[in-house]
C-alpha cells in the first residue's frame, strides 16, 4: 500500500475517532457536503414540543411563541394518528405515513416477523433501522445530496436505508434545552457546504409535566411553558440573526387528557398468557393469540371481560382512520373508554402509595380534541397570518419536501394540497 493511501487511511481513522468522542455523531454514508443543487435550497427546522396540547398557547400566552404565531401561520390544531402516542406520531410526521404503513405502531408492539417485542426503552431496538419504514425527511434530503442534522427525533438514531442524519445525537433526556438550541445555531453558522438544510429538534418539557401532574395543573404547566418559551425565543432570535432563508415548523405529536387514577384498569385483569400475548400502550392493547389458539377463542374470552373497555377485531376498530392491514397490530384490539387507561398493577400500587389523584395520559382516538397537538410555521415559504382548520399530521412531510425542493414519494399518505393555503407562491419567496 502506498504512503499516500496509508496517510489517507490514518486520516479517516483519526476523523472517525474525533467524531465518536462524546455523544455527537457524524455519519459518513450520508452527505457530509451539500451538493451544488442543495446549496441553493432554503432551510427547514422541524421543532417538536412533545405533548403540547392544541390550546396551551391561547391558555397561557407565552410571549415568544405567541409572536411567532402572530407573524407566521398555524393550523387550528394538529390531528395525530391512532394511537396518539409519541413514537408512532413522531415517525408519522417524519415520513408522511400512517403507522400502519411505516411500521412503528406504538411505543411498544410485537413484531410478528422478528418474533420479538419492540420497546422504546430498548436501545438496541430504537437504533435498529429495520423497524422503521418509509423515507424519513432526513433520508429523503440525503438522497438529494443535502446535509441534515438532528438534535433528537424519533428514528434519527436508527440506520434507515443505510443512512442517519449527517449530524445527530443519541437521545439523552437530561440534555438542557440551552444546549440543544446552541447546537442548532452552531450548525447554522457552519460553512455553506457543510451547513445542514434540514434540522430536527425535540423538547419534552410539556409532556413531562403533563404526564406527572395532568393538563389541569395550570400553575406547573404555565411555568414549564414559560421556561421553554424563553429558550425558543433564543432560537428564534438566533435564527433571524443568521439572515438565512430558514423556515421553522413547530409541531407536537399529541395532546394530553386528565385521568383520575381511580380509573386505571389493571392489565393483569384481562391477560391470559396461555391464550395470548398482550402489548399495552395504555389507550390501546394489542392482542396476539398464541400458536394453535384461535382468534375467536381469544376474542370471546376478552369480550366476556368487557368493563370500561371494548374489544374489537382489528379491522373493525373504530379509532383507526383507515382500515388497518399491518399484521403487527395483532388480530384483536382492546380499547378503554375515554377517561380510563390500562396500566400495570405495580404502577397502580405506586400511584396509590403516593396519593396521586390525577395524571395526564394520551393515546386515545384522534377525534378527541384533547389528543390534538399544534402546527405553527414561520419563514420565507409561508404567508403572514394564514390559518387553516385542524389538519392531520401526515400532511407535514410533503410540506417539508415542497419547501426543500425534494421529490415527494408516491407511497405516502400525506397530501401537499392540505397545506398549500399556508404557502406563498414560489416567485414570492424571499430566498
Amino acid at each position: 500500500m502506498s504512503i499516500h493511501n496509508w496517510s489517507k487511511r490514518i486520516l479517516i481513522v483519526y476523523l472517525l475517532f474525533l467524531c465518536s468522542c462524546g455523544n455527537f455523531k457524524i455519519i459518513n454514508n450520508t452527505p457530509t457536503k451539500n451538493s451544488k443543487a442543495a446549496l441553493d435550497k432554503p432551510y427547514v427546522i422541524l421543532i417538536s414540543l412533545d405533548g403540547f396540547r392544541w390550546d396551551y398557547v391561547e391558555k397561557y400566552k407565552p410571549p415568544q411563541l405567541s409572536n411567532f404565531i402572530d407573524t407566521g401561520v398555524k393550523a387550528e390544531s394538529l390531528i395525530p394518528s391512532f394511537p396518539s402516542k409519541t413514537f408512532p406520531n413522531h415517525y408519522t410526521i417524519a415520513t408522511g405515513m400512517y403507522p400502519d404503513n411505516h411500521g412503528l405502531l406504538g411505543n411498544s408492539f410485537y413484531s410478528t416477523q422478528k418474533k420479538l417485542k419492540y420497546s422504546i426503552g430498548n436501545r438496541e431496538m430504537v437504533e435498529d433501522g429495520t423497524f422503521y419504514g418509509g423515507s424519513p425527511i432526513w433520508v429523503q434530503a440525503a438522497k438529494a445530496g443535502m446535509v441534515t442534522a438532528s438534535y433528537f427525533f424519533v428514528g434519527s438514531e436508527a440506520d434507515i436505508q443505510g443512512m442517519h442524519p449527517t449530524y445527530y445525537f443519541k437521545y439523552n433526556g437530561a440534555t438542557k434545552n440551552e444546549t440543544r438550541v446552541a447546537q442548532v445555531l452552531d450548525w447554522l453558522a457552519m460553512p455553506a457546504k457543510k451547513r445542514p438544510h434540514m434540522i430536527t429538534m425535540y423538547f419534552s418539557d410539556m409532556d413531562d409535566v403533563g404526564h406527572r401532574f395532568s393538563p389541569d395543573n395550570d400553575a406547573l404547566l404555565e411555568q414549564a411553558l414559560m421556561d421553554l418559551d424563553e429558550q425558543l425565543g433564543v432560537l428564534f432570535e438566533g435564527v433571524a440573526a443568521t439572515g438565512l432563508p430558514v423556515n421553522m415548523l413547530i409541531v407536537s405529536d399529541h395532546g394530553m387528557a386528565t385521568l383520575e387514577t381511580t380509573n386505571f384498569i389493571a392489565l393483569e385483569d384481562i391477560t391470559n398468557d396461555s391464550l395470548f400475548l398482550a402489548t399495552n400502550n395504555g389507550a390501546l392493547v394489542n392482542i396476539y393469540p398464541r400458536e394453535n389458539i384461535s382468534t375467536d377463542t381469544v376474542f370471546q374470552y376478552l369480550k366476556e371481560k368487557e368493563a370500561s373497555f371494548k374489544v374489537y377485531p382489528t379491522e373493525s376498530t373504530p379509532e383507526f382512520e383507515y382500515t388497518p392491514t399491518n399484521k403487527d397490530w395483532g388480530p384483536i384490539q382492546v380499547i378503554p373508554d375515554i377517561g380510563y387507561y390500562f396500566s400495570s398493577q405495580k404502577r397502580m400500587e405506586a400511584v396509590r402509595k403516593n396519593n396521586i389523584k390525577m395524571v395526564g395520559v394520551h393515546g386515545y382516538d384522534p377525534k378527541s380534541k384533547d389528543m390534538h397537538g399544534i402546527f405553527y410555521g414561520k419563514g420565507p415559504a409561508f404567508k403572514n397570518g394564514a390559518v387553516i382548520p385542524a389538519v392531520k399530521n401526515i400532511h407535514i412531510y410533503p410540506l417539508m419536501c415542497e419547501i426543500l425542493g425534494l421529490p415527494i414519494p408516491e407511497d405516502i399518505d400525506g397530501n401537499l394540497q392540505q397545506m398549500k393555503p399556508l404557502l406563498v407562491h414560489v416567485d414570492e419567496q424571499k430566498y
